[in-house]
């Protein structure tokens, strides 16, 4: 019997976000792709740091902004994608209009937190954010700091 075998498509983060900003909540979207842009993400090959989120009322839609995927190296030059390209994504009326609704108050803005594939499908992971202010950044950088002291010393003590 042949075993099949597993592969685990990986997960772009955009870790940066969450010290930029207070993520309020999180919405699971689709997004379109084409072929070489899949094959590069299920490489690992993109970069959300520069991505933002755009929710508009009329029409009605989501588009993806600024991310980098980079080109898929084995595709000839004439399948290839742009690496920097507005992406549409995929989610109900409904969610987009709540969406829409809510970057309309000043300071709030959506942001790409994650690119993963969920049963063979890629989704974006989209956050709901509000903008830190220099002082609470620094604030959370210093409980972290003090954690890991805690941390070192009891690990020392065990």
């Amino acid at each position: 019997m042949k075993k099949k075998k597993s592969y685990k498509s990986p997960t772009i983060e955009n870790r940066r976000v969450r010290h930029e900003y207070h993520i309020e909540d999180t919405l699971e979207v689709g997004i379109v792709l084409r072929g070489t842009e899949v094959k590069s993400l299920r490489n690992g090959q993109a970069s959300l740091a520069e991505g933002w989120i755009r929710a508009t009322q009329r029409p009605v839609g989501l588009a993806l902004h600024g991310v980098h995927i980079a080109e898929y190296s084995d595709a000839g030059p004439a399948q290839q994608h742009a690496p920097i390209r507005t992406r549409v994504l995929l989610a109900h009326k409904r969610e987009i209009l709540k969406l829409a609704s809510f970057t309309t108050s000043q300071g709030h803005t959506l942001v790409p937190l994650k690119i993963y594939f969920s049963n063979n499908k890629a989704k974006v992971l989209v956050g709901l954010a509000s903008g830190k202010r220099k002082s609470d950044k620094r604030q959370e950088l210093a409980k972290k700091s003090a954690q890991r002291d805690i941390d070192r010393a009891m690990k020392r003590r065990m």
